[in-house]
């Protein structure tokens, strides 16, 4: 089982593997289960102060906050995912004389 680490802000990395959904702030059972993961000491703030944009459910039942948009970890989810592979792919062989 690999681990996919992903910065989701301001020096701020998660393993991607414990996530189970990332969905956005604004929705009222969304602010309902932060409320009450607060109350139950299982919310995790990593937005440095700032604005929350994303919502993180773990499987552990925690809730991580990220200053950063939903569809911006996904997107660098994706591109550590795939980045591997277009990185060997790029390996110019050199040519022979």
């Amino acid at each position: 089982m690999t681990v996919d680490l992903v910065h989701i802000g301001f020096g701020n990395i998660m393993a991607m593997s414990r996530a189970i959904a990332i969905a956005s702030p604004n929705s009222a059972p969304t602010k309902r289960t932060i409320h009450e993961g607060k109350n139950n000491g299982k919310v995790i703030d990593m937005t440095s102060g700032r604005r929350t944009k994303a919502v993180i459910f773990t499987d552990s039942g925690h809730i991580i906050l990220a200053a950063l948009a939903p569809e911006t970890i996904a997107s660098r989810l994706q591109s550590s995912r795939t980045g591997g592979a277009v990185k060997q792919e790029q390996v110019d062989t050199p040519d022979e004389p």
